[in-house]
């Protein structure tokens, strides 16, 4: 599982990328002082090194709020979840726990 920071000038270059080698996406939208966010940071640190077919793509909002406008993200932590290009499996706002995040990407 690759953990790659992007921002709104690379963010769909890297999308591309990531759904060119048929990796399921995470979009990640975290602030940077958010408590919550480093929470779910560290459950996502969980699931590192179990899935090479999943890539996390972390979006601060702060620097990036069209992008997270784009994608409607009013709260922060928020995870979206694509399956593939054209297939969101999730969209929820706050902390998910590591094992809840595993039933959601064993798909």
């Amino acid at each position: 599982m690759a953990i790659i920071k992007v921002d709104e000038v690379d963010f769909q270059e890297v999308l591309s990328n990531e759904f060119e080698k048929g990796n399921i996406v995470i979009l990640k939208f975290i602030s940077e002082y958010c408590d919550a966010c480093m929470a779910l940071g560290f459950e996502l640190q969980e699931l590192n090194g179990k899935y090479d077919n999943v890539s996390i793509l972390e979006i601060d909002c702060g620097e990036s709020g069209e992008l997270a406008s784009i994608y409607g993200v009013f709260e922060v932590p928020t995870m979206v979840i694509y399956e593939n290009e054209d297939s969101v499996l999730w969209h929820q706002e706050g902390v998910v726990l590591a094992q809840d995040i595993e039933k959601i990407i064993n798909v």
